[in-house]
Protein backbone atom coordinates (compact mmCIF):
# COMPACT_ATOMS: atom_id res chain seq x y z
CA UNK A 1 0.00 0.00 0.00
CA UNK A 2 1.37 3.35 -1.16
CA UNK A 3 -0.51 5.41 0.86
CA UNK A 4 0.98 7.92 3.74
CA UNK A 5 -0.69 9.31 6.79
CA UNK A 6 -0.07 12.66 5.02
CA UNK A 7 -1.95 12.07 1.89
CA UNK A 8 -4.87 11.18 4.24
CA UNK A 9 -4.57 14.18 5.71
CA UNK A 10 -4.39 16.44 2.42
CA UNK A 11 -7.85 14.31 1.30
CA UNK A 12 -9.50 15.35 4.35
CA UNK A 13 -9.91 11.97 5.74
CA UNK A 14 -9.62 13.24 8.61
CA UNK A 15 -13.10 15.16 9.13
CA UNK A 16 -16.04 13.81 10.78
CA UNK A 17 -19.52 14.44 11.14
CA UNK A 18 -20.87 16.99 13.89
CA UNK A 19 -20.32 16.14 17.47
CA UNK A 20 -24.76 15.93 17.87
CA UNK A 21 -24.21 13.44 14.96
CA UNK A 22 -22.16 11.16 16.43
CA UNK A 23 -22.49 7.53 17.05
CA UNK A 24 -20.78 6.47 20.42
CA UNK A 25 -19.29 2.78 18.66
CA UNK A 26 -17.04 4.66 16.74
CA UNK A 27 -15.63 6.47 19.94
CA UNK A 28 -12.12 4.07 19.74
CA UNK A 29 -11.59 5.59 16.44
CA UNK A 30 -12.18 9.70 17.10
CA UNK A 31 -9.23 11.55 17.98
CA UNK A 32 -11.01 14.64 19.40
CA UNK A 33 -13.74 16.93 19.16
CA UNK A 34 -12.86 20.40 17.93
CA UNK A 35 -15.37 23.39 17.53
CA UNK A 36 -18.47 20.90 16.99
CA UNK A 37 -16.41 18.80 14.68
CA UNK A 38 -15.54 15.15 15.33
CA UNK A 39 -11.82 14.12 14.27
CA UNK A 40 -10.59 11.08 13.17
CA UNK A 41 -7.76 9.31 14.94
CA UNK A 42 -5.74 8.79 11.51
CA UNK A 43 -3.48 6.58 12.65
CA UNK A 44 -6.13 3.93 13.31
CA UNK A 45 -7.64 4.69 9.60
CA UNK A 46 -4.09 3.88 8.26
CA UNK A 47 -3.59 0.79 10.50
CA UNK A 48 -7.16 -0.59 9.12
CA UNK A 49 -7.06 0.76 5.84
CA UNK A 50 -3.80 -1.55 5.43
CA UNK A 51 -5.79 -4.29 7.43
CA UNK A 52 -8.83 -3.95 4.41
CA UNK A 53 -5.88 -3.92 1.64
CA UNK A 54 -4.59 -7.00 2.35
CA UNK A 55 -7.56 -8.79 2.94
CA UNK A 56 -9.19 -7.50 -0.27
CA UNK A 57 -5.35 -8.52 -2.13
CA UNK A 58 -5.98 -12.28 -0.38
CA UNK A 59 -9.45 -12.62 -1.59
CA UNK A 60 -9.22 -11.55 -5.06
CA UNK A 61 -5.76 -13.53 -5.26
CA UNK A 62 -7.51 -16.75 -4.41
CA UNK A 63 -10.19 -16.36 -6.71
CA UNK A 64 -12.61 -14.46 -5.06
CA UNK A 65 -14.55 -10.71 -6.54
CA UNK A 66 -15.60 -7.72 -4.66
CA UNK A 67 -19.00 -6.17 -5.11
CA UNK A 68 -18.57 -2.19 -5.12
CA UNK A 69 -21.35 -0.07 -3.48
CA UNK A 70 -21.93 3.53 -3.65
CA UNK A 71 -25.39 4.80 -4.26
CA UNK A 72 -24.61 8.56 -2.89
CA UNK A 73 -23.99 10.96 -5.29
CA UNK A 74 -20.58 11.83 -4.02
CA UNK A 75 -19.84 7.98 -4.73
CA UNK A 76 -21.40 6.77 -7.61
CA UNK A 77 -19.01 7.70 -10.70
CA UNK A 78 -15.75 7.06 -8.49
CA UNK A 79 -17.30 3.42 -7.83
CA UNK A 80 -18.36 2.59 -11.22
CA UNK A 81 -15.14 3.92 -12.74
CA UNK A 82 -12.97 1.56 -10.14
CA UNK A 83 -15.60 -1.26 -10.52
CA UNK A 84 -15.17 -1.08 -14.26
CA UNK A 85 -11.34 -0.58 -14.03
CA UNK A 86 -11.16 -4.00 -12.56
CA UNK A 87 -13.60 -5.89 -13.85
CA UNK A 88 -15.79 -6.40 -10.78
CA UNK A 89 -19.80 -6.29 -10.05
CA UNK A 90 -20.91 -2.76 -8.47
CA UNK A 91 -23.96 -1.40 -7.30
CA UNK A 92 -24.17 3.03 -8.20
CA UNK A 93 -28.05 3.70 -9.07
CA UNK A 94 -30.06 2.32 -6.03
CA UNK A 95 -29.75 -0.92 -3.73
CA UNK A 96 -32.58 -3.82 -5.27
CA UNK A 97 -33.68 -5.23 -1.89
CA UNK A 98 -32.26 -9.04 -1.63
CA UNK A 99 -29.81 -9.02 -4.28
CA UNK A 100 -27.67 -11.13 -1.45
CA UNK A 101 -30.43 -12.54 0.05
CA UNK A 102 -32.88 -13.20 -2.57
CA UNK A 103 -30.00 -13.73 -5.29
CA UNK A 104 -31.93 -16.80 -6.62
CA UNK A 105 -34.93 -14.67 -7.82
CA UNK A 106 -32.39 -11.50 -9.11
CA UNK A 107 -30.49 -14.28 -11.12
CA UNK A 108 -33.97 -14.78 -12.67
CA UNK A 109 -34.69 -11.19 -13.25
CA UNK A 110 -30.68 -10.37 -15.12
CA UNK A 111 -31.41 -13.74 -17.21
CA UNK A 112 -34.96 -12.03 -18.32
CA UNK A 113 -33.18 -8.83 -19.33
CA UNK A 114 -30.51 -10.63 -21.32
CA UNK A 115 -33.14 -12.52 -23.04
CA UNK A 116 -34.61 -8.71 -24.23
CA UNK A 117 -31.49 -7.44 -25.09
CA UNK A 118 -30.63 -10.93 -27.25
CA UNK A 119 -34.43 -10.54 -28.60
CA UNK A 120 -33.62 -5.84 -29.46
CA UNK A 121 -30.24 -7.42 -31.42
CA UNK A 122 -31.74 -9.70 -33.60
CA UNK A 123 -34.91 -7.80 -34.20
CA UNK A 124 -37.26 -10.37 -32.95
CA UNK A 125 -38.75 -7.42 -30.19
CA UNK A 126 -40.02 -5.72 -33.92
CA UNK A 127 -42.14 -8.28 -34.60
CA UNK A 128 -43.99 -7.75 -31.55
CA UNK A 129 -47.02 -5.15 -31.37
CA UNK A 130 -45.66 -1.58 -30.31
CA UNK A 131 -47.63 -1.64 -26.95
CA UNK A 132 -45.87 -4.77 -26.19
CA UNK A 133 -42.49 -3.47 -27.67
CA UNK A 134 -43.19 -0.57 -25.65
CA UNK A 135 -44.17 -1.92 -22.61
CA UNK A 136 -40.62 -4.38 -23.00
CA UNK A 137 -38.28 -0.90 -23.91
CA UNK A 138 -40.00 0.54 -20.62
CA UNK A 139 -38.53 -2.73 -18.76
CA UNK A 140 -35.13 -2.84 -20.32
CA UNK A 141 -34.68 0.69 -18.89
CA UNK A 142 -35.79 -0.32 -15.33
CA UNK A 143 -33.59 -3.71 -15.47
CA UNK A 144 -30.53 -1.59 -16.71
CA UNK A 145 -31.00 1.11 -13.99
CA UNK A 146 -30.60 -1.94 -11.22
CA UNK A 147 -28.75 -4.32 -13.22
CA UNK A 148 -26.39 -2.52 -15.08
CA UNK A 149 -23.50 -3.35 -12.86
CA UNK A 150 -24.36 -7.03 -11.70
CA UNK A 151 -25.58 -8.65 -15.06
CA UNK A 152 -22.38 -10.61 -14.89
CA UNK A 153 -22.33 -11.58 -11.19
CA UNK A 154 -22.76 -15.01 -11.52
CA UNK A 155 -22.79 -15.88 -8.02
CA UNK A 156 -22.72 -14.31 -4.82
CA UNK A 157 -19.42 -12.12 -4.42
CA UNK A 158 -16.82 -12.93 -2.03
CA UNK A 159 -16.78 -9.88 -0.69
CA UNK A 160 -18.31 -6.50 -0.78
CA UNK A 161 -17.08 -2.89 -0.19
CA UNK A 162 -19.32 0.12 0.57
CA UNK A 163 -19.03 3.66 0.89
CA UNK A 164 -20.95 5.18 3.93
CA UNK A 165 -22.28 2.35 6.21
CA UNK A 166 -25.28 4.36 7.45
CA UNK A 167 -26.28 5.53 3.84
CA UNK A 168 -26.29 1.73 2.92
CA UNK A 169 -27.39 -0.12 5.62
CA UNK A 170 -29.86 -2.22 3.68
CA UNK A 171 -26.38 -3.64 1.69
CA UNK A 172 -24.34 -4.26 4.59
CA UNK A 173 -27.28 -6.05 6.74
CA UNK A 174 -27.58 -8.16 3.75
CA UNK A 175 -23.98 -8.74 3.37
CA UNK A 176 -23.88 -9.90 7.42
CA UNK A 177 -27.01 -12.13 6.68
CA UNK A 178 -25.08 -13.67 4.01
CA UNK A 179 -21.95 -13.81 6.43
CA UNK A 180 -20.07 -11.73 3.50
CA UNK A 181 -17.28 -9.95 4.67
CA UNK A 182 -17.69 -6.54 4.26
CA UNK A 183 -15.25 -4.09 3.94
CA UNK A 184 -16.29 -0.25 3.85
CA UNK A 185 -15.61 3.83 4.70
CA UNK A 186 -17.39 4.81 7.71
CA UNK A 187 -17.87 8.08 9.24
CA UNK A 188 -18.74 9.06 13.23
CA UNK A 189 -22.31 9.07 12.42
CA UNK A 190 -22.36 5.28 11.41
CA UNK A 191 -21.58 1.52 13.60
CA UNK A 192 -18.34 0.28 12.77
CA UNK A 193 -18.93 -2.79 14.36
CA UNK A 194 -21.56 -3.51 11.40
CA UNK A 195 -18.66 -4.44 9.43
CA UNK A 196 -16.06 -7.05 9.73
CA UNK A 197 -12.88 -4.29 7.99
CA UNK A 198 -14.53 -0.79 8.68
CA UNK A 199 -11.89 2.15 7.99
CA UNK A 200 -13.14 5.03 9.97
CA UNK A 201 -13.23 8.15 7.81
CA UNK A 202 -14.92 10.91 6.11
CA UNK A 203 -17.87 9.71 3.47
CA UNK A 204 -19.08 13.00 2.38
CA UNK A 205 -15.92 14.68 0.40
CA UNK A 206 -15.02 13.63 -3.07
CA UNK A 207 -11.21 13.74 -2.12
CA UNK A 208 -11.57 11.25 0.90
CA UNK A 209 -13.69 8.84 -1.06
CA UNK A 210 -11.41 8.76 -3.96
CA UNK A 211 -8.09 8.14 -2.10
CA UNK A 212 -9.92 4.97 -0.01
CA UNK A 213 -11.19 3.54 -3.26
CA UNK A 214 -7.85 4.03 -5.36
CA UNK A 215 -6.49 1.84 -2.48
CA UNK A 216 -8.94 -0.55 -2.59
CA UNK A 217 -8.58 -0.61 -6.60
CA UNK A 218 -5.12 -1.12 -6.11
CA UNK A 219 -5.50 -4.09 -3.80
CA UNK A 220 -7.96 -5.33 -6.26
CA UNK A 221 -5.32 -5.00 -9.11
CA UNK A 222 -2.58 -7.05 -7.36
CA UNK A 223 -4.64 -9.75 -6.35
CA UNK A 224 -5.39 -10.16 -10.14
CA UNK A 225 -2.05 -10.35 -10.87
CA UNK A 226 -1.24 -12.51 -7.65
CA UNK A 227 -4.23 -14.79 -9.50
CA UNK A 228 -2.66 -14.79 -12.98
CA UNK A 229 0.72 -15.78 -11.32
CA UNK A 230 -0.23 -18.65 -9.47
CA UNK A 231 -2.51 -20.38 -12.75
CA UNK A 232 0.50 -19.81 -14.83
CA UNK A 233 2.90 -21.82 -12.26
CA UNK A 234 0.17 -23.99 -11.58
CA UNK A 235 -0.02 -25.14 -15.38
CA UNK A 236 3.79 -25.24 -15.81
CA UNK A 237 3.76 -27.72 -13.14
CA UNK A 238 1.08 -29.90 -14.70
CA UNK A 239 2.58 -29.68 -17.91
CA UNK A 240 5.91 -31.06 -16.07
CA UNK A 241 3.81 -33.51 -14.17
CA UNK A 242 2.22 -34.76 -17.51
CA UNK A 243 6.05 -35.05 -19.02
CA UNK A 244 6.97 -36.88 -16.45
CA UNK A 245 4.07 -39.51 -17.08
CA UNK A 246 5.41 -39.85 -20.14
CA UNK A 247 8.86 -40.21 -19.83
CA UNK A 248 7.92 -43.02 -16.89
CA UNK A 249 5.62 -44.57 -19.58
CA UNK A 250 8.50 -44.25 -22.19
CA UNK A 251 11.14 -45.86 -19.58
CA UNK A 252 12.79 -42.85 -20.48
CA UNK A 253 14.49 -40.95 -17.24
CA UNK A 254 14.31 -37.25 -16.45
CA UNK A 255 16.64 -34.60 -15.48
CA UNK A 256 15.18 -31.32 -13.77
CA UNK A 257 11.90 -32.14 -15.62
CA UNK A 258 12.87 -32.19 -19.10
CA UNK A 259 12.30 -35.14 -21.09
CA UNK A 260 15.21 -36.44 -23.88
CA UNK A 261 13.25 -36.84 -26.65
CA UNK A 262 15.89 -38.20 -28.88
CA UNK A 263 15.63 -41.39 -26.52
CA UNK A 264 12.23 -41.85 -26.23
CA UNK A 265 11.33 -44.51 -29.55
CA UNK A 266 7.92 -43.62 -31.54
CA UNK A 267 5.77 -46.42 -33.43
CA UNK A 268 6.66 -45.74 -37.31
CA UNK A 269 3.23 -44.58 -37.97
CA UNK A 270 3.09 -41.78 -35.14
CA UNK A 271 6.93 -41.37 -35.79
CA UNK A 272 5.91 -40.30 -39.92
CA UNK A 273 2.98 -37.65 -38.70
CA UNK A 274 5.50 -35.98 -36.06
CA UNK A 275 8.14 -35.96 -39.05
CA UNK A 276 5.67 -34.34 -40.92
CA UNK A 277 5.17 -37.31 -43.45
CA UNK A 278 1.31 -38.89 -43.78
CA UNK A 279 0.22 -41.68 -45.66
CA UNK A 280 0.42 -40.39 -49.29
CA UNK A 281 3.92 -38.29 -49.15
CA UNK A 282 5.26 -41.84 -47.73
CA UNK A 283 3.28 -43.81 -50.44
CA UNK A 284 4.49 -41.09 -53.34
CA UNK A 285 8.33 -41.65 -51.72
CA UNK A 286 7.52 -45.71 -52.18
CA UNK A 287 9.36 -46.40 -55.83
CA UNK A 288 6.94 -47.38 -58.50
CA UNK A 289 6.85 -51.20 -59.47
CA UNK A 290 7.82 -51.33 -62.82
CA UNK A 291 5.57 -53.01 -65.30
CA UNK A 292 6.04 -56.33 -67.06
CA UNK A 293 5.57 -55.81 -71.21
CA UNK A 294 3.61 -58.74 -72.56
CA UNK A 295 4.20 -59.56 -76.10
CA UNK A 296 1.41 -59.20 -78.56
CA UNK A 297 -0.36 -62.07 -79.76
CA UNK A 298 0.73 -63.38 -82.81
CA UNK A 299 -1.92 -63.33 -85.73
Amino acid sequence: MNVSLKDLLDAGVHFGHQTKRWNPRSKPYVFDHRQGITIIDLGKTHELLNKAYTFIEDTVANGGNVLFVGTKRQAQDIIREAATSTGMPYCVDRWLGGTLTNFSTVKKSIAKYKKYQQMETSGEMAKFSSKEEAAMKREMTRMQKNFSGIVEMGELPSAMFVVDANHENIAVAEAARCKIPCVGLVDTNSDPTQLSHPIPGNDDAVKSIRIIVETIVAAVQSGLGQRESRRTNRAQADLRAASAAVAAAAGVETTDGEIDLSRVELPPEVAAVVEGETEVTAAAKKKPIPRKKVAAPKS
